[in-house]
């Protein structure tokens, strides 16, 4: 039985073999974004300038609300 509103468990048995994404998947991920579609994925802790980065931040909040919970950097 699970909670409402929570995930339901894979039907298919490849579903239930999914492993989690590594981080040069994830890399790979982004660049083709980047080259197919123009869209830069940057994880907002990469960032090293603050200015950028908070700059960035305004953006994502502007356009989807703020994130839920993760890393507020203090705020």
């Amino acid at each position: 039985m699970s909670l409402p509103g929570a995930p339901t468990l894979a039907r298919s048995p490849i579903g239930r073999l999914r492993t989690p994404t590594s981080e040069p998947e994830l890399n790979a991920m982004r660049a083709a974004a980047w080259h197919r579609h123009g869209v830069a994925a940057i994880p907002v802790d990469d960032i090293t300038d603050p200015w950028l980065r908070q700059a960035i931040t305004n953006e994502a909040n502007r356009r989807w609300g703020r994130r839920q919970g993760g890393d507020s950097h203090g705020r």
